[in-house]
């Protein structure tokens, strides 16, 4: 009977139980017979691991964050935030900096919707606009001026702030009363204080823009009233020293933009011909930029010219004798008395003849003039004078010549040039060998008719042959992975993941195998002695402590269900150990029961 029964096991405890309770049924079974602490315990741990994988998730997944402007400064703030709050676009504010940060993916669209609203960084500067408004009936008139200065000290630095170095700027105007006296009448000045972005600083060349920029501004204002100050409180102003500087500075850019002119076109010439890498070329060039100017007259005496002539020829006789007021010539003595000695021509020879009287020749004859037929008469006494003036040009030249500044005196060019490589075409191999003297003087000859050469200048072309090292190449420095902006937000990543990994398999997995484990373990224990003792547990005490064996090649004989676990285990393990056929069919018995 005992046998019969044996055999029917399987198919009988199939039948009588059906399927095992549910995995739900298990855990809440084995739950409840957990003491009150350890549920609690059980039950806050899981909550806990759960919040701490949802925060490690939402942590990974946090989107980056950027400021939406760099300062808020002259925005109103409430209105900024009900604009992203109406075109739904999350934002928070940074604690410690107190800027407003939105998305990187939001950050274009929310400066869009801010600037459709009108919502837009503003300075604090108040323009004409202030004379826009309505004035009361009993304004002074100097209320009206102080509020026309406002607005054009606004007006001002609004102009200058658009600088691009220029953050902001503020202009203060000092306008005096305009007076009839001459000489209580003073002229306005201005002060103007900018402030420059961190790491900026303005040019001579700026400086003296904004100079001009509020000189013609405002009515009589002279350049040297003007101060211009930067937020550190540097004077930028200082008209002569700025004057130098400017000039030197333009200088200095046009000797720099002459030398990269003349290496760019030995670049040109020789990159063809040698390769890139090459070579190296540098220019040198002394610019002269003192400003000369002379003036010279010359004249050539061996091209003389007659301009003009005046001759003047003057002769006065008298027929008279001396006449008029007595003097020193008028009053002269009268001749001396002679009497003739001889007659004839001795007497004419012997005495002088008076003026007037008849010649008389050597014959004692009146002389006749042959022309009148009328005897000679011995001349008055004359005055004569005669007066010649000739005026000559000469070959004469004048040249005023100015020199300009920037005159070129005197070009430096350096060229070094590798050694040549060779490709033997037999085997592929390179070799190194120097450019020959010919080929250099070749290059020599390209290079001075590229830059201009001028040897009464005094220019000097040098171009060498030289071995270039081979570890001439800068070295940049690598960027390490973990400097790069992408390598943080892979970092969140795997530790989220990592940690939420850790936590299932570390902490939930054990908790859940726990808890479920013990049940499935009695489940299968009770099912499997119920099967094996064909549904003996149910009865009652009477039969409880009856052993039941199970026929086959060797009787086994099992435990009662009353003495122990550790009794029932040994009598298994006998059972595998002796049919383990049988122990199979009966665990696929429990595998189809739970399917």
């Amino acid at each position: 009977m005992a046998e019969a029964v044996a055999n029917n096991v399987p198919a009988k405890a199939a039948a009588a139980d059906g399927k095992p309770p549910l995995f739900g049924l298990s855990f809440l079974e084995n739950l409840s017979e957990m003491t009150m602490l350890r549920q609690v315990g059980l039950l806050v741990g899981l909550a806990a691991s759960v919040a701490i994988g949802f925060a490690v998730v939402l942590w990974s997944q946090q989107p980056d964050y950027r400021p939406l402007y760099g300062s808020l400064a002259g925005m109103d703030a409430k209105q900024v935030m009900e604009t992203l709050a109406t075109a739904d676009i999350p934002y928070t504010v940074e604690p410690n900096s107190g800027a407003l940060l939105v998305k990187a993916d939001d950050l274009p669209r929310a400066r869009l919707k801010l600037a459709a609203a009108g919502v837009t960084p503003t300075d604090g500067n108040i323009g004409f606009e202030i004379l826009d408004k309505d004035q009361g009936l009993g304004t002074s008139q100097f209320m009206e001026a102080t509020r026309y200065r406002r607005g054009l000290e606004g007006e001002l630095a609004r102009t200058i702030a658009s600088l691009n170095n220029v953050k902001g700027a503020r202009v203060h105007l000092a306008i005096p009363k305009s007076s009839v006296f001459v000489r209580d009448e003073r002229k306005p000045s201005a002060s103007v204080l900018v402030e420059l972005y961190s790491g900026r600083s303005l040019e001579p060349s700026q400086v003296v823009a904004i100079v001009n920029l509020v000189a013609t501004s405002v009515p009589e204002l002279s350049k040297s009233q003007i101060t211009v100050v930067d937020q550190k409180g540097t004077l930028l102003s200082d008209q002569a020293e700025n004057s130098a500087l400017t000039m030197a500075g333009k200088q200095f850019d046009y000797s720099r933009r002459m030398e990269s002119m003349l290496t760019q076109r030995v670049h040109n010439i020789l990159q063809p011909v040698l390769g890139n890498d090459r070579y190296k070329a540098e220019v040198s060039a002394d610019v002269d930029f003192s400003a000369v100017e002379s003036t010279s007259e010359q004249f050539n005496p061996d091209q003389p010219a007659l301009r003009s002539e005046q001759s003047t020829s003057e002769q006065r006789t008298a027929s008279n004798g001396p006449q008029g007021v007595p003097g020193a010539l008028s009053n002269q003595p009268p001749a001396p008395a002679s009497a003739p000695q001889a007659t004839g021509g001795a007497a004419a020879a012997g005495g002088m003849v008076q003026p007037g009287q008849p010649l008389l020749d050597a014959n004692g004859q009146q002389i006749m003039d042959p022309a009148t037929g009328q005897p000679m008469l011995a001349p008055y006494p004359a005055d004569k004078r005669q007066q010649s003036t000739k005026n000559f040009e000469l070959d004469r030249s004048i040249s005023h010549t100015k020199q300009q500044q920037g005159r070129l005196n005197r070009l430096s060019v350096a060229v070094v040039v590798d050694d040549q490589v060779k490709v033997n075409p037999a085997n592929g191999e390179t070799s190194r060998a120097p450019w020959t003297a010919d080929e250099l003087a070749r290059f020599t000859r390209l290079v001075q008719d590229a830059v201009g050469f001028d040897a009464s200048r005094g220019d000097s072309v040098s171009v060498i042959n030289v071995p270039f090292s081979a570890d001439r190449g800068e070295v940049i420095a690598e960027i390490p992975f973990y400097s790069q902006p992408w390598f943080w937000d892979v970092v969140k990543q795997v530790v989220g993941v990592l940690f939420i990994l850790v936590l299932v398999f570390g902490v939930l997995r054990p908790v859940l195998n726990n808890i479920t484990g013990g049940g499935k373990g009695r489940q299968l224990a009770g099912i499997g002695s119920d099967a094996e003792l064909g549904g003996m547990g149910g009865l009652d005490g009477e039969l409880g402590n009856d052993r039941v064996s199970l026929g086959g090649p060797q009787s086994i004989l099992l435990p009662s269900p009353s003495e122990g676990y550790d009794a029932q285990l040994n009598a298994i393990k006998s059972l595998v150990a002796e049919d383990p056929g049988r122990v199979a069919q009966v665990v696929k018995e429990w595998i189809n029961a739970d399917e």
